[in-house]
This record gives C-alpha cells, sequence and structure tokens, in this order.
C-alpha cells in the first residue's frame, strides 16, 4: 500500500474516483499528503445516567443514553476534559474499492490535548458518508471547537487490488454507510452480538 501525495489526491479529485464534498477551499485543504476536513455542528454525548454499565447487546439502550444538539451559527462547543463527544465531519467522503483512508487528529489541535479520533480512525474501501469523529479532551482545560474550524485530516492509501465485498456491498451489512450525521454505536448489530 502507499499513501497518496497531494498530486495524486488532486488528480483522483478531478477524475471523480474520490469524492470530498464540500471541498470549498482546495488550496487550504488538500496537504502534502492529505486532506484537511471542518468539524459539523451536531454533536451527541454522553448524559450522566445511574446504570451499572452499558450493554452493547441493547442497541435502544446505548442510544438513548446520548443526546444530540445542533450548536448554533458563530457558536462553539465546549468539550470539557475527561469529557466524549461524537460529531461528523462537514464534508462527506466517497471512496472506491481500491482505496482505503484514514482519519487522523491535526497536530494543532493535539497541542490542545483534544483527539479526534479513539479507535475508528479506518475508513473501509466503498465508504460514503461523513466522517465521525470520536473526540475526547485529554488536557487539563476546557476547548472550544468551532463549526466550520478544521480538526482532522484524511490520509488515502492504494491498495494491493480492489476489495472483493467493499464497505457498503448489500452482503456486508454495513453499520454506518451513508451517515450524514453523528451516530450512536451501533455495535448490537454486529454478528456476534446478534444471536
Amino acid at each position: 500500500m502507499a499513501i497518496l501525495s497531494d498530486k495524486d489526491i488532486k488528480k483522483l479529485l478531478d477524475e471523480g474516483h474520490i469524492s470530498i464534498e464540500p471541498l470549498d477551499n482546495k488550496e487550504k485543504q488538500i496537504q502534502p499528503s492529505s486532506v484537511d476536513l471542518r468539524i459539523g455542528d451536531e454533536f451527541k454525548v454522553f448524559r450522566v445516567i445511574r446504570t451499572p454499565y452499558i450493554d452493547p447487546k441493547d442497541n435502544e439502550e446505548v442510544a438513548s443514553y446520548m443526546e444530540s444538539f445542533k450548536v448554533p451559527e458563530g457558536e462553539a462547543f465546549i468539550i470539557h476534559p475527561n469529557e466524549f463527544a461524537l460529531a461528523t465531519t462537514q464534508e462527506t467522503v466517497k471512496l472506491p474499492d481500491d482505496i482505503v483512508a484514514r482519519v487522523e487528529g491535526r497536530s494543532s489541535m493535539g497541542r490542545l490535548g483534544v483527539t479526534m479520533h479513539v479507535t475508528a480512525g479506518y475508513i473501509d474501501p466503498g465508504f460514503e458518508g461523513k466522517i465521525t469523529l470520536e473526540i475526547s479532551n485529554i488536557g487539563a482545560m476546557p476547548v472550544a471547537l468551532y463549526p466550520g474550524q478544521r480538526v482532522c485530516q484524511v490520509v488515502f492509501e492504494t491498495m494491493t487490488s480492489p476489495s472483493e465485498i467493499p464497505y457498503g456491498h448489500p452482503s456486508r451489512h454495513s453499520k454506518y454507510m451513508g451517515q450524514e450525521k453523528p451516530e450512536s454505536s451501533r455495535i448490537k448489530m454486529d454478528y456476534e452480538l446478534n444471536k
């Protein structure tokens, strides 16, 4: 596998082989080997609840532990120390069956103590949708996040061959295909928990 350069990213975008929409400022967003993505205005946070644990087999229960809200224009979402939130990118990313991608935090955010993904930084070939951001503040101070702010970057890699059954294929039962807003965990749909 090889990481795509800015030259290759621009070429594949122009050819429509990969898609990032809207990509409002190619000059600023396309980096030497990645594309900066902006945070959207919808967030999901865990409510304070009185339950001894989260049961991944109960998807409705998991969703009920989180609340969604939209940040009004011009305002910020404040992520506090030790807080976790879900958000999505403003951009919708579409990958072909021969390219994978990874979401990485921008170093400018990391230096504030804010991470943009916990474990789900990998984007399968065939995926289409907004990218979920799993945001954590591991720093000591609250940090303001403004919708439209560049907070992460996506890195593209070519595969040795196209995937036989890419993400989104009907037989794959892809849980997050086409997502448009932050989605709670759909782990209950995992085959090993759905017996």
